[in-house]
Order: structure tokens, then C-alpha cells, then sequence
């Protein structure tokens, strides 16, 4: 296999680990990486390094992220999306698409954001998702984000579809939940699909089903060269 990244389109279910173990057991490549991985539940864009290009993930890490969410009002979760536990609900039918529009510009630029107690940063070690699924909850250090789009698609509510462009390290999660916060009826982060990364999108990606059913030369050809992947390249 030739170094480089490819562009892979994950389904919601595996986490990104489980996807570059998929890909290395496959193909029988020595090293496989990823630049930025995703929720389990989360889809889109997953770009594997293989080979070499494992070296150059942290350019790929650090680069800005595009995500297309569904948010769903009127719930709070203990994981700020639907997969975790409902600590509180209440009435949304006073949001309109006015209202949404005028809270959700209150995020876009510089922002100090929590993160989720349900995240893999580390406290003394440990995964804060563990630490959850025991029953505690930790203070978290506010880090710094910048968005540089926060916009509705769609609105039928509860439901509320969004657009986010952003810096690295911004949960859409702990998004969705400060907004439903300052709109007093909660929210929880319902869908979501990360749409590009850096300068690669989505639409130039092979969904992971149909790359792991590829011939290996097939495979090989559709690898992006070093020469070609870098971000100034």
C-alpha cells in the first residue's frame, strides 16, 4: 500500500478505532491512523492515514471541521445527546425559528466551552466517560473555540437542523446543550455528520462498506498521496 490518507464515509455504530482496525486487518497494512475521530453514533468524514501518512496526522488534527446536526429541544442528557440519560424536560413550544436563530448567534466567533462529562478527555488518567458511567461528574476546564458559522437548515420542531463550521477540539454536543440552556427549554444533539475536514469534504469519500469490499489494488488507488494530502499541498 502506498502512503497517504483516505477519505472514508463512517457509518454511525463503530467508533474510529474500530474503523482503522477494520482497514488495517483488511488490506494487512502495518500502519493505520486516523485525523480526528468521531462518535460512535456520529457519521461522515473519517480520514484514515496508512502507512507513512500516520506521521503527518496532527496536521489533519488541528485543521477546522464542518458538521450538519440535528437538535432536538425540549430535553437536557447527562451525555448532551440523545444516547445518554434524561435529567430534565421541558415545554419548547414557545421556541420559534426567530428565537433559535437569535440564540444560536450568540455562540458564532470566540467561545469558552465546557466539555462533556461524556467525553475521552482525561482526568488523572482516566476517560471522563468512565468516570460518568460511574455515577460522577467532575469540573471540566472551559477551552477556547471559534465558530465561524452556528446556522439553522431547518426547523420543525423539536427538531432543528444545524450547520457548524468551527475550529478543532468544539463539541457540537456541549453546543446543542448551552444553546437549549439559554432558550430555558434544554436540548440534546440528536444526529450528527461531519461534512469536511480541512479541505477534504464528505462528497470525495467511500463509504466504509464499500472500501472494505474493495480489491486491495482498487484500494491502493483510491490512497491520496503524501505529496497531494498536505494541507498547503
Amino acid at each position: 500500500m502506498p502512503d497517504g490518507l483516505i477519505l472514508i464515509d463512517k457509518p454511525a455504530g463503530p467508533t474510529s478505532h474500530d474503523v482503522v482496525d477494520l482497514i488495517r486487518r483488511r488490506f494487512r497494512i502495518p500502519k493505520v491512523g486516523h485525523g480526528g475521530s468521531l462518535d460512535p453514533q456520529a457519521t461522515g468524514l473519517l480520514i484514515i492515514m496508512v502507512n507513512r501518512g500516520t506521521k503527518i496526522s496532527n496536521l489533519f488534527l488541528g485543521s477546522d471541521k464542518e458538521y450538519e446536526g440535528t437538535m432536538r429541544l425540549g430535553l437536557t442528557t447527562n451525555s448532551y445527546d440523545l444516547d445518554g440519560e434524561v435529567t430534565a424536560t421541558a415545554p419548547w413550544e414557545h421556541v420559534t425559528r426567530e428565537r433559535l436563530e437569535e440564540g444560536m448567534a450568540q455562540f458564532q466567533g470566540d467561545l469558552m466551552q465546557v466539555p462533556p462529562m461524556v467525553s475521552a478527555i482525561k482526568r488523572a488518567g482516566v476517560p471522563l466517560y468512565k468516570l460518568a458511567r460511574q455515577g460522577e461528574t467532575v469540573e471540566r476546564e472551559s477551552r477556547f473555540v471559534h465558530l465561524y458559522e452556528f446556522s439553522l437548515r431547518s426547523f420543525v420542531p423539536p427538531d432543528a437542523v444545524v450547520r457548524i463550521r468551527c475550529t478543532k477540539g468544539t463539541y457540537v454536543r456541549s453546543l446543542c446543550h448551552d444553546l437549549g440552556q439559554v432558550l430555558g427549554c434544554g436540548a440534546a444533539l440528536a444526529q450528527l455528520r461531519r461534512t469536511g475536514s480541512g479541505r477534504f469534504r464528505v462528497d470525495d469519500s467511500l463509504p466504509l462498506d464499500a472500501a472494505l469490499a474493495l480489491p486491495p489494488p482498487e484500494f491502493a488507488a483510491r490512497i491520496i498521496p503524501l505529496a497531494q494530502a498536505l494541507p498547503n499541498a
